[in-house]
This record gives structure tokens, C-alpha cells and sequence, in this order.
């Protein structure tokens, strides 16, 4: 065999080699299991003997693969200790509907989505000891009903709850909305808890709850406090609740809420005019022709003021007359409209800006030479 005939015959060989490495296929994969990944970010919040749960839905299997079908979710829950397991669940939430993926897309991700869990607690689990705590886990069971294992563990206070005041209050003054209610509380001998009184408002048409008062219970008979950062001519609900407490030894302080109060709705309509100035003092000035009374006050610091009238009358005359055509925003009015020989009764009042007139002030006189 010439070079030229072996040389081809070698590069022929490479050729088929290589094609044939090529289609020899790798190390076979184990089937998935379809275990969704345990849930990592349970959270619990109590309100009275309610535990709210809720937790992000897993959407990928222990080996990385996309979930695709999902079973029921274990509800666990125990008192102080950890949770070894969940054989004895609380309750079972239904699989949210996961969306069908083709194979070929198996790796891809799916946008996460939240679900939650409504727990009651029975009496027989709560205790007036402030170590109590109620412990929580969920399991995601696959499509077989078999479980990766237990999400992170959570816990709430597991002390009873006190009962909201039954007579709360809310009423529209000029101070502010008022908000009343008497102090009863179940007794507890134990140290380490206090109640507080915490007060909310909510404005119509909006989910925003604000928090306005907050009262430590020091055992009086009533309590009574006043928001004054509402806006008037808008409509509010206001409802109270007591919040526990709690200081456990070598622990940080926890709190859970009662129930609530039932909820108090008042429309803040501002029918109450401004305080009625004061120091009012009338000044005569100029000679001839130009003579002029000076008047000057102490302002009005109210928030909502709109302004001033200033109104006058002559000796021996009852009726005052308004002296300014458009309200006065300075506390001060110069009176030039004055005769020589003629006592002037001068007195003010505060406007503000929904048209609310307080009563005159104390008049004051001056006469003019």
C-alpha cells in the first residue's frame, strides 16, 4: 500500500469514528420523583384565636425540574416542641392549578404564587403561661401524596386572648374625634404580661388601616383619647382591639392581637367655628384730614383658619357692620373711614375655611378727636 492510499485510509477511519461517538448516548437519568421543594418562607400571625399561615406555592421539584402537578398540603401544628413530622395534620388546603408546561420546557421557571390557611385554636391548646407557644408547619405533597418534608417551623403566643371592650366609642368634636371606652380586662397573675389598647381608623373607600392611639391598661375605670389627624368632611371607621404582651424569659418580647371591637363609623362634617380671638386693642391716629383708627389682635393659630371680620358700631347704636369686604388674613385693619367727635366699638371674629364664624371678641372702644 503506497503513503497516499494508507494517509486516505487512516483519514476515513478518524471520520467514522468520530460520527460514530457522536450518537453514543451519555449515563442514564433516574426518573424524577416529582417531590416539590420544601417551603421556606412560612409565616403565622395570630389575631385572637385565629392563626393566619400563608407561604409561597413551590414550584420546583427536590431535582430542579419544573413542578407539574401538585397534591393536597399538610397543615401541622403542635405546642412548644418542634414538629417532627405531620402525621397528624390540622388541616388539608387543595393544590392551586399549575400551569401545563411541554417537556421540552420542564426547566423553565414559573412565576411564584402565594397560598394561606385559616387555623382556629381550641381552648384546650392555649394556656396562661407566658412560655406557651403554638408551633407551625406545612408539608406540599406531590401528586402521590408524598412529601420532600417539613417547610421552616413558625410559632405564636399560645396564651388566651383577651375579650375587646364592649362599649367603644367614637363622636366628632372640635377637638377631634373622640374615642372612648371603659377598662375591663380578665385578671392574670402572671408578670410577664401587659395589654395594651390599640386603636385603628380606616377612611371609606380605602384598605388602609392606620394606627392612631396606643394605651397601656393601668386598670382605670375608662379610657378615653382623641385623633386629631383625620380630614374633615370625610367618613371613617374606628375600632379597637387589646393587644398581649408578651416577655418569656431569655426571650424577645412577642404580641398577638385580640378581636376586635365593632368598628364605630362617623363622618367628620366640621360644623365648630374657631376660638374667638383675644387682645384686641384699637389704636386713633393722624392729624386733619388724615385720621385713622388702627386695630390689632392676637392671631389665630388654628390650622384651618380662613381669616378675619372686623365689624364696628357707633355709640348709641346696637347693630354692627362687617367693615371688610374680603376676609382679613393678617390680625390687623386700619379704620379710615372716621369722623372727628365719634366713638367707635370695634370687635372680631375668626373665620375658617368651611365657612365656620366664631362669636365676636370682646369689643374694644376709640373715639376721635
Amino acid at each position: 500500500m503506497n503513503l497516499a492510499r494508507y494517509t486516505g485510509y487512516i483519514s476515513c477511519l478518524l471520520s467514522v469514528l468520530m460520527f460514530t461517538a457522536c450518537g453514543v448516548p451519555g449515563p442514564p437519568h433516574p426518573p424524577s420523583l416529582e417531590l416539590p421543594e420544601p417551603v421556606t418562607d412560612l409565616g403565622a400571625v395570630r389575631k385572637g384565636d385565629k392563626v393566619s399561615l400563608a407561604w409561597t406555592v413551590p414550584t420546583e421539584t427536590t431535582d430542579r425540574l419544573r413542578v407539574q402537578q401538585l397534591g393536597m398540603t399538610r397543615i401541622c401544628r403542635n405546642l412548644d416542641q418542634n414538629l417532627p413530622n405531620c402525621a397528624d395534620p390540622v388541616g388539608m388546603v387543595a393544590p392551586p392549578q399549575v400551569p401545563t408546561a411541554k417537556r421540552s420546557d420542564r426547566r423553565a421557571p414559573t412565576a411564584p404564587s402565594r397560598q394561606g390557611y385559616l387555623d382556629t385554636l381550641p381552648p384546650s391548646v392555649l394556656r396562661n403561661d407566658a412560655a406557651a407557644e403554638i408551633r407551625y408547619a406545612v408539608s406540599v405533597l406531590n401528586a402521590h401524596g408524598r412529601s420532600a418534608g417539613l417547610s421552616n417551623q413558625v410559632t405564636v403566643p399560645g396564651m388566651p386572648a383577651p375579650q375587646p371592650p364592649a362599649d367603644f366609642r367614637a363622636q366628632v368634636t372640635a377637638e377631634g374625634i373622640l374615642l372612648s371606652w371603659t377598662g375591663r380586662l380578665e385578671s392574670t397573675d402572671v408578670p410577664q404580661f401587659e395589654h395594651v389598647y390599640r386603636v385603628y381608623r380606616r377612611e371609606e373607600g380605602t384598605n388602609n388601616d392606620i394606627r392612631v392611639a396606643e394605651v397601656l391598661f393601668r386598670g382605670l375605670p375608662s379610657y378615653v383619647v382623641s385623633d386629631r389627624s383625620f380630614e374633615w368632611e370625610k367618613t371613617y371607621s374606628y375600632w379597637a382591639t387589646v393587644v398581649t404582651l408578651v416577655q418569656a424569659k431569655g426571650q424577645e418580647e412577642t404580641e398577638f392581637e385580640g378581636l376586635d371591637t365593632p368598628s364605630q363609623k362617623v363622618f367628620a362634617h366640621d360644623i365648630f367655628p374657631p376660638s374667638v380671638p383675644v387682645g384686641l386693642q384699637a389704636a386713633f391716629s393722624g392729624e386733619g384730614p388724615q385720621r385713622f383708627i388702627d386695630l390689632v389682635w392676637a392671631p389665630d393659630t388654628e390650622v384651618d383658619l380662613a381669616g378675619y371680620n372686623v365689624y364696628r358700631r357707633e355709640q348709641g347704636s346696637g347693630a354692627s357692620e362687617r367693615m371688610n369686604q374680603e376676609l382679613l388674613r393678617v390680625p390687623a385693619f386700619r379704620d379710615t373711614n372716621v369722623r372727628p367727635g365719634h366713638e367707635y366699638f370695634y370687635s372680631v371674629a375668626a373665620v375658617d375655611v368651611r365657612g365656620n364664624q366664631s362669636a365676636p371678641s370682646a369689643e374694644v372702644s376709640e373715639n376721635v378727636p
